[in-house]
């Protein structure tokens, strides 16, 4: 049997979450086209007869612009972590790119010799990913370089048949029927937020965080039938929360009624949502508030 820890990094929109998905053949992790879609280090657990793999999905690499930053800071900070914690490290980077950008050299200096690293050039559909990866081979000693397209599921055998070699033998640590190392209130603010990523062009959803208030489910409340959550949408000013809410509550009621569709799918629960915005100036500058909502 093996047992291992596999972190996925690269930059923002290079299709982490969607490879972890296509690898666990489920929509474990929310994905979307912009930025700072992943916030929060995700373990995925991939389970087979032979082996146990423990996915990471890291956020992209944030540029941080200065030291009032702090979910910048923490971002990164996961993606630091995520390494440090891990047997193998999957490098992301997207098939088509024809010259190298600052952020890869950042993120070959934090690749630590002693890990093996794969490169994978997702987005194989779109562009010749042979000159991609011969445009990245020098910046790091790579255990195996791999073209997929996550998208339309090609090139993860492939990926999985130069991974698995390098996974340590071990026991598994999960029980084989678990998919994140998560809580069901966690996934339920992912659904939430993934909702209002699709739902916004991109000055909103990067201020929006989601806390979930009360989380009832009928498992720990007999008396209920249905799973009752109470969330707040957590934004920066009083122009973004009118944004949110919509004319005449419309917004709100269309992240509502999608948000509840997909966390009924993924608990098998009928789900009452209640949905609420509030203003919290600078959250994103605010240790206390990060902490909060999850992000220290």
């Amino acid at each position: 049997m093996k047992c291992g820890i596999v972190s996925l990094i690269g930059r923002p929109n290079v299709g982490k979450s969607s490879l972890i998905n296509s690898l666990l053949k489920t929509p474990a992790v929310i994905i979307s086209p912009k930025p700072q879609t992943t916030r929060n280090s995700i373990r995925c657990i991939y389970n087979d007869d032979n082996a146990q793999i423990i996915f990471t999905d890291t956020p992209g690499l944030y540029k941080i612009k200065n030291s009032k930053d702090k979910l910048g800071i923490f971002l990164n900070d996961s993606i630091l972590d995520s390494i440090e914690n891990s047997d193998v490290v999957l490098w992301l980077v997207e098939a088509g790119a024809k010259k190298l950008q600052p952020d890869d050299y950042e993120l070959a200096k934090i690749l630590p010799s002693s890990l093996p690293v794969i490169l994978v050039a997702n987005k194989a559909d779109r562009a010749d990913p042979e000159r991609t990866l011969k445009l990245y081979e020098n910046l790091h000693d790579f255990k195996a370089k791999i073209s997929v397209s996550a998208k339309l599921n090609r090139g993860i055998e492939n990926l999985m048949s130069a991974l698995l070699p390098l996974i340590p033998e071990g026991e598994a640590i999960y029980d084989p029927e678990i998919l994140m190392d998560t809580t069901e209130k966690f996934m339920a603010a992912e659904i939430i937020r993934e909702k209002i990523l699709v739902s916004f062009h991109d000055e909103v959803p990067h201020c929006v965080a989601v806390e979930i208030d009360e989380y009832k489910s009928p498992e720990e409340y007999p008396d209920r039938k249905k799973l009752y959550i109470r969330a707040s949408l957590i934004t920066e000013t009083e122009g973004q929360k009118k944004i949110l809410i919509g004319s005449g509550g419309e917004m709100i009621k269309k992240i509502g009624a999608m948000s509840r569709k997909s966390i009924e799918d993924a608990t098998g629960l009928g789900v009452f949502l209640d949905l609420w915005v509030k203003v919290v100036p600078g959250w994103r500058k605010n240790q206390t508030a990060l902490k909060r909502l999850g992000y220290s």
